[in-house]
């Protein structure tokens, strides 16, 4: 095991820790940007230091496809290649399963892929998967497991949890590097919790570094969502790092840091900045609306980073449908919105006032009080009191929101 991971504060289930990893000694909860081929879009390593990125993730499907894990072997692995000091996670390919199925065919030996590059076949095992992960290099590996979207239901869903139980054994067997390397697991088993039990116990039984709760954010309505990461939180080690995969909405997150989890990632906050739309307290702002065009105030008065204090609204406004300094700026600006996020979580915790920080960050959210009624009831199970931020806390809004993009509550000031 080459990590440890420390808890230096708690409220009920919200846990803030350090987690020393190989490269990087870092604070929980924490956001990972994605940099799918070992770069973040638009943003330089050193301005992802200088806003605070703790650890990047990278995709072995496409890092093995382009530029080849032989190749980043030779040059001592992802971190010399990219030339980034702080720390890696890989994913291990699971995922495109889902995203790429039509291109896939998923077999008990692995996941055979028609290549996007030159569409030729490529077989992705359990034991290959650890083989590119343990090339790259990263500080966090993640075993192969057979992703299904939560919207499937039926033998499907059951099908994949003993699979991903069986390749994980496979996984372990095939790593190479655990001095320096941690694997962690995936807890499968979509919306079923007896499914979700059976497989935290099967992976908390081979005693893994770390732990990730996968197979989410994909189309499942909210209340089912917090449900499966309540359920699984409170039943993963103590002693040991939870990562809710694919989860990049800061509502969700804070959500899911008051159940227990301790690490996300998701391309949204990069991949929204591309299209014009800025993260800020309040919800989101569309940089390409015309309101925009005269408005000379900062994105966020109350952010201090670099776009906030030297551009104004208007200024990348002009930008953002037509030069690709608009999506960087924006890309900045989001990622540090995030990770001041996650710094903001670790300290509130620490400094024992994290049911402030919640009840603040959902005012400005929902300053109407309609806070989503899935909110509420994650709320009350985390043991935190948000009745001043309600308008009605019997009754707050219900919102059917299968995993609602934050565009939808947009804002033009």
């Amino acid at each position: 095991m080459a990590l440890t991971f420390e808890v230096l504060g708690r409220f009920n289930r919200a846990r803030a820790a350090r987690l020393r990893l190989p490269h990087f000694v870092c604070q929980t909860p924490l956001f990972m940007p994605v940099g799918t081929q070992g770069t973040i879009k638009a943003l330089t390593n050193s301005q992802l230091e200088d806003i605070g990125c703790q650890i990047i993730l990278g995709n072995t499907y496409h890092l093995a496809l382009r530029p080849t894990s032989e190749l980043l072997d030779e040059v001592g692995g992802l971190h010399n290649f990219m030339n980034w000091k702080r720390a890696l996670l890989t994913d291990s390919g699971g995922f495109q399963m889902v995203s790429l199925l039509h291109l896939a065919d998923i077999t008990e030996k692995g996941v055979t892929f028609q290549s996007p590059v030159d569409g030729k076949p490529m077989l992705l095992t359990p034991e290959e998967s650890i083989q590119i992960q343990n090339r790259i290099g990263a500080d966090i590996i993640m075993a192969l497991d057979d992703v299904v979207k939560t919207t499937i239901t039926g033998p499907r869903i059951e099908e994949a949890m003993y699979r991903t139980l069986r390749w994980i054994d496979r996984c372990i067997a095939a790593h190479k590097r655990p001095h320096d390397q941690n694997l962690f697991g995936i807890v499968q088993g979509g919306l079923d919790p007896i499914l979700r039990d059976i497989c935290v116990k099967g992976l908390v039984e081979r005693n893994l570094p770390g732990y990730a709760i996968g197979g989410l954010s994909g189309g499942e309505d909210k209340n089912s969502f917090w449900r499966v990461v309540a359920q699984c939180t409170a039943a993963l080690p103590e002693d040991k790092p939870r990562y809710v995969m694919g989860v990049g909405y800061p509502l969700d997150i804070v959500v899911c840091s008051a159940l227990g989890a301790d690490m996300y990632d998701c391309v949204y906050p990069t991949r929204t900045a591309r299209f014009g739309t800025a993260l800020v307290p309040e919800g989101v702002l569309k940089l390409k609306h015309k309101a925009m065009a005269d408005d000379t105030r900062p994105i966020d008065p109350t952010c201090p980073c670099m776009v906030c204090k030297t551009y104004s609204r208007a200024y990348i406004h002009c930008l953002v449908t037509k030069d690709a300094m608009g999506s960087q700026l924006l890309s900045y600006h989001n990622l540090y919105y995030m990770l001041q996020l996650s710094r903001n979580l670790h300290s509130s915790i620490v400094e024992g006032r994290f049911p402030e920080f919640v009840c603040d960050f959902l005012r400005k959210m929902f300053p109407k009080g309609d806070v989503p009624e899935w909110v509420c009831d994650a709320m009350e199970v985390a043991g935190i009191d948000i009745s001043s931020c309600c308008a009605q806390f019997s009754s707050c809004q219900e919102h059917d929101s299968k995993s609602m993009p934050e565009e939808e509550v947009s804002l033009v000031r």
